[in-house]
């Protein structure tokens, strides 16, 4: 069926996906099935809905997550999964809820390693439940604006951000919601957790940011993906041009800013923050012309 998006009111575009990709992601969502249909666990729900979702199936993902809800009301799991696949379906406040009943689920609950759906280079997962539920719930209060509210949270996030991957992506989404609220010496102070030399297995994007944010990095040089694997050129453009143009932004150059966030969105590549925030950043503004 034909995806809409609720903040522009068009079809999704078709999603950059290479065939080889493609095939890998319907082999595991077939593999999911099958498990599912021979128990409906927790874990084998949970991975039925991020199965579909790396497919885009989002209807069928959020009946999947709904129901395991009334089975397992109590899972956090379920609630920062579907929290997330809200936030890709522009559907901000019901991220925002969903991820508030996660914390609130998962507070007394052991801090775990998540596994990845998509494996990294190194096959080695860089985040953790907690992680997830905090850093998310940050993302989706910075989209809707509630910068305020996008800081308190990934500061609480920092407690769960425990190697440079996760660290990098929190200090970069708390250094813009405190910039945008104007907390230029707040956020400049962030930035005492970042070195050129972090050893990172994927938060490379939100590092090089990082460092343009220390002035050790030109903005240019992030808006150049020639040297990136031809599989990550979209998603670090999407990224880095995102962090450039609000980088821009705060900074007066509103021209310059607009037109890096067109860029961004040219990509096509909608799943991706940077998109999302490029998104929501331009129907802002064009709200307010």
């Amino acid at each position: 069926m034909i995806l809409i998006n609720p903040l522009t009111q068009k079809p999704f575009p078709p999603h950059p996906m290479s065939d080889a990709g493609r095939t890998v992601a319907e082999a595991n969502l077939a593999t999911a099935r099958a498990n599912f249909a021979n128990q409906q666990s927790l874990e084998n729900r949970i991975w039925l809905g991020r199965r579909l979702a790396y497919l885009y199936q989002f209807d069928e993902m959020f009946e999947v997550y709904a129901q395991g809800i009334q089975a397992f009301p109590d899972s956090h799991e379920l609630y920062r999964h579907r929290g997330h696949r809200y936030i890709s379906t522009r559907q901000f406040g019901k991220a925002i809820a969903d991820f508030e009943k996660a914390a609130e689920l998962a507070q007394d609950r052991p801090v775990e390693i998540e596994p990845d759906g998509v494996p990294n280079v190194k096959n080695q997962p860089t985040s953790n439940s907690h992680f997830n539920i905090w850093y998310h719930l940050g993302l989706a209060r910075y989209l809707v604006g509630d910068f305020a509210g996008a800081s308190a949270t990934y500061e609480a996030c920092m407690s769960y951000s425990d190697n440079p991957d996760s660290i990098c992506a929190t200090v970069d989404w708390h250094y813009m919601s405190l910039r945008r609220l104007g907390k230029t010496e707040a956020a400049t102070a962030l930035l005492a957790h970042i070195s050129p030399d972090m050893q990172l297995i994927e938060s490379h994007s939100y590092h090089r940011r990082l460092l343009m944010y220390k002035g050790q990095t030109e903005p240019e040089e992030l808006l150049s993906t020639d040297k990136d694997r031809p599989q990550d050129r979209l998603l670090n453009l999407a990224t880095q041009g995102y962090g450039v143009a609000t980088w821009y932004l705060y900074n007066g150059n509103h021209e310059q800013a607009i037109s890096i966030y067109n860029q961004v969105i040219e990509t096509g590549f909608w799943s991706a923050f940077g998109y999302i925030a490029a998104e929501a950043e331009m129907i802002n503004h064009k709200a307010n012309q």
